[in-house]
């Protein structure tokens, strides 16, 4: 089953003493790059909870945000106003800078930033922390990679559809190949006659005739792309980590409809080739986003 690149997966996990909630998403990318913003307690296990997300995850920008609230004990909690006036002073300044509206609900956005709720908890891990914090994550992983599924099922309907669209594009050349070789010779043969005071080996001339509307000939480029059409979609079938085989593939289809168009001498072949690259554009474009 194919896997897209793109997912946002989130987990909460209650403990008696903390609720821990990681939220994380990924966009397409060639190599897998994790970004993580971890509170500072547990900032000791970035490294950890890195090579766990590299295990499940192959390829893509993956962004992991990690939220830790206090519960069920004695404590004292400030917001700390000095950072969140800094956070809002580099808000403003980008804005400005980027020209854009400055957030409506600065409330909701200063309190993502991290270290903007100060806390007299000791900044120490226990079993139970590191246990829940794992499963937050894993949890987390998991859903996501439930998202990127789905979004798969929605990738190879797509894919199935351009497919079968060039596939029914490849059908229609077969009527215009007779008449477009009907048609070159009938102009040579025309064009020829139209010299004076030349005399012409008839034999040679057939043979020369032959020899150009055999470079012409595109029954192996028509057998070459309905085999790179059937690859494709037997390739979606083998599972997840396809995504780099079938933006082979599809450069491969490329150039056979390139050839096609190439020899094709005839305008409403031409429309057909036309009308294929078009279709395997959209794939292309789509591959990148496949794991």
């Amino acid at each position: 089953m194919l896997q897209s690149m793109t997912g946002f997966g989130k987990s909460v996990v209650t403990i008696p003493t903390k609720k821990i909630t990681v939220e994380i998403k990924s966009l397409n990318s060639k190599q897998l790059d994790i970004n993580t913003r971890i509170p500072t307690v547990f900032r000791e296990k970035d490294l950890d909870l890195r090579n766990l997300i590299s295990t499940r995850l192959q390829r893509g920008k993956v962004d992991m945000q990690i939220y830790s609230e206090p519960l069920g004990v004695e404590t004292t909690v400030s917001l700390n106003v000095p950072l969140m006036a800094a956070y809002k002073a580099q808000v403003e300044e980008m804005a400005v800078t980027l020209g854009i509206p400055w957030p409506e609900d600065w409330y909701s956005v200063l309190m993502r930033f991290p270290e903007t709720i100060k806390s007299e908890l000791p900044d120490t891990l226990t079993g139970a922390d590191i246990e829940a914090l794992n499963r937050a994550v894993t949890e987390a992983v998991d859903s996501l990679i439930q998202f990127r599924s789905k979004e798969g099922e929605k990738l190879k309907e797509f894919f199935t559809i351009r497919i079968e669209r060039i596939r029914s594009l490849l059908a229609e050349v077969e009527p215009y190949e007779k008449e477009r070789v009907e048609k070159i010779r009938a102009r040579l043969e025309e064009n020829l006659a139209k010299l004076e005071g030349v005399s012409l080996d008839k034999n040679r001339l057939e043979q020369e005739m032959i020899f150009y509307i055999e470079k012409l000939d595109i029954n192996e480029e028509k057998q070459r792309l309905a085999q790179h059409l059937n690859y494709f979609m037997e390739t979606m079938e083998h599972g997840e980590g396809q995504g780099k085989k079938l933006g082979f593939i599809s450069q491969e289809m490329g150039r056979e409809i390139n050839t096609l168009g190439s020899k094709s001498n005839n305008a409403e072949m031409q429309r057909i080739v036309v009308k294929m690259k078009d279709e395997l554009e959209q794939i292309k474009e789509q591959v990148l986003n496949v794991l």
